[in-house]
């Protein structure tokens, strides 16, 4: 039987960003099928590749976002690159690009300039701040964007500090599902129109975009509320984490009635039923009851007991227990087995097969290829190479 096409197959994708936010948008579309370019400079190239364990030109953190991506090594500084560039382009669905606003355009390959060659092009900015308003020429990183948002502040117990967590929310919710999501819009759009757009986003509006419960607890209280004492962020007794014997966590999400009684019970904990949804004091005595019993016994024999209960308790995984447990392993979002090679596409569709595809490119491994398909002589990538465009 053959084997259906992905969703993307045919779009070309010309990708200029580094590092993780734009990597991980292009990294799912490429594996949705497009064709994905990933166009570095023709020196240090994309910062990740020497960034963390690897092999030189090949770390970890760039293997794992840059699968299913051709590399080509362009300079865009000297007129013959651009020229190369705007020909790629030519023949392109989408550019993708992360530099400072109007970069692009001081090189003469800004949205205006690519459309007038190609009006079905969509291009796609991701930056700090946008590409307007009194930010938009500041440096910055996640850990700087949420704290704009006013996310930033919100994570963290009550009576402590703001914490920074080992995830990147700027990055890959503002920085990489919101382009993903303007981009497929955008290409939709031309496909249906032959026009395309320019997607401007900004990482601290996809932030604050879907901060839905701390934009709640202002409209309800007038003020934000203290750190850790919102309904789901530390707040409630039958909403947070508890230690076991053993020093590790147990996460409780009963926020239904049902659930939290059946927990009260397992938990011999009856007299705990009526502190379901309650805050402050209420729910400090409350949370210190749970506190009690769950330190009485291991992780493990928390996680054996829960197991055949429904009442939203779980085990707090870490990260080497996430890629061997079996709910994860089932859905195949674990890519390889002896040592894992990335997470897959977390979207399943039907006739959507779930493979790592091509692995990483090396630095400039596609160049030729990709210059050829754009009707380049040998010849002339040659000369291309030896003026050191390419």
């Amino acid at each position: 039987m053959t084997r259906r096409p992905k969703p993307l197959a045919g779009v070309r994708v010309l990708d200029l960003t580094r590092l993780l936010p734009g990597p991980m948008a292009t990294l799912h579309l490429a594996d949705l099928g497009a064709d994905v370019v990933k166009i570095e400079d023709t020196g240090a190239g994309d910062y990740a590749r020497a960034m963390g364990h690897g092999p030189a030109g090949m770390s970890d953190f760039f293997r794992v976002l840059n699968r299913n991506k051709r590399a080509v090594r362009l300079d865009l500084k000297p007129p013959r690159g651009r020229d190369v560039f705007m020909r790629l382009a030519e023949r392109a669905d989408v550019v993708v690009e992360s530099f400072r606003p109007g970069v692009m355009v001081k090189l003469g390959l800004g949205y205006d300039a690519l459309a007038a060659r190609n009006p079905r092009i969509v291009v796609c900015a991701i930056t700090g701040y946008g590409q307007d308003g009194p930010y938009r020429d500041r440096a910055g990183h996640d850990i700087n964007y949420v704290g704009y948002a006013g996310v930033g502040n919100e994570i963290g117990a009550e009576d402590g500090p703001p914490v920074v967590p080992n995830f990147q929310i700027a990055d890959l919710l503002g920085g990489a599902l919101v382009p993903a999501m303007g981009i497929l819009a955008a290409l939709l759009d031309a496909r249906a129109t032959g026009r395309g757009r320019f997607v401007d986003v900004a990482m601290t509006d996809g932030v604050l975009a879907h901060a839905i419960l701390p934009l709640l607890g202002v409209l309800e209280h007038g003020a934000t509320p203290p750190r850790g004492t919102g309904m789901l962020s530390g707040g409630l007794a039958c909403y947070n984490r508890y230690r076991t014997r053993d020093g590790r966590w147990m996460a409780v999400g009963a926020l239904e009635r049902k659930f939290w009684e059946r927990l009260c019970d397992i938990l011999r904990c009856p007299e705990l039923k009526a502190s379901h949804i309650v805050y402050g004091e209420p729910a400090r005595a409350a949370k210190e009851k749970l506190a009690a019993a769950f330190a009485a016994r291991t992780q493990a024999e928390w996680t054996a007991v829960f197991a055949t209960e429904d009442c939203c308790v779980s085990p707090v995984l870490e990260m080497h227990e996430a890629l061997a447990d079996p709910q994860l392993r089932a859905r195949g979002m674990i890519l390889g087995d002896a040592k894992p090679e990335g997470f897959a596409l977390p979207v399943k569709m039907s006739e959507l097969e779930l493979d790592p595809g091509r692995p990483a490119p090396a630095p400039g491994e596609h160049t030729g290829e990709v210059l050829r398909e754009a009707g380049y002589a040998a010849a002339e990538i040659e000369a291309l190479r030896k003026e050191g465009v390419i």
